[in-house]
């Protein structure tokens, strides 16, 4: 009796073997963006270009040396780009978010550091970070879909 039932857990293991071998794997298609997602990310696109000639207005008046109004143009209208970034970044394809995400706070830190620049008057601490936070919003923009409006 012990040796049929060795031989038919041998039979029954060579059955699993050949079914498993013999089944196909499924293909999973990579991931891509719906045409929704598409449409919110071209939206945000147009606000992320007004952003971005906003942000020009900032070597302006850190050159006059406007403290104030640099502190009023980072809190007033570019303190939306951070939520927008913020939402464009999780709209992103999941290789993309990490480095968008990463890309937004950048953005951030070096605005925040103009802010702080400003209270210390210190003119080249502010023109370092600007050049920064742009290098940093072109990367992030570089990293969204191409829409056909670009």
């Amino acid at each position: 009796m012990g040796r049929y039932r060795s031989i038919l857990a041998s039979i029954l293991a060579l059955v699993m073997v050949f079914l498993v071998s013999c089944g196909t794997a499924t293909a999973t298609k990579p991931p891509t963006y719906t045409s929704v997602q598409l449409e919110q990310i071209q939206d945000y696109q147009s606000r992320l270009g007004v952003f971005r000639n906003r942000m020009t207005e900032l070597e302006t008046f850190i050159g006059n040396r406007d403290w104030n109004n640099v502190r009023s143009l980072i809190h007033g209208p570019l303190g939306q780009l951070r939520q927008d970034m913020g939402y464009i970044s999780r709209q992103l394809l999941p290789k993309d978010q990490k480095a968008a995400l990463q890309g937004a706070r950048d953005v951030f830190g070096h605005l925040e550091a103009i802010d702080a620049a400003g209270d210390t008057g210190n003119l080249e601490v502010a023109f370092a970070n600007y050049r920064e936070a742009l290098k940093d919003f072109d990367a992030f923009t570089a990293l969204l879909p191409a829409t056909g409006s670009n």
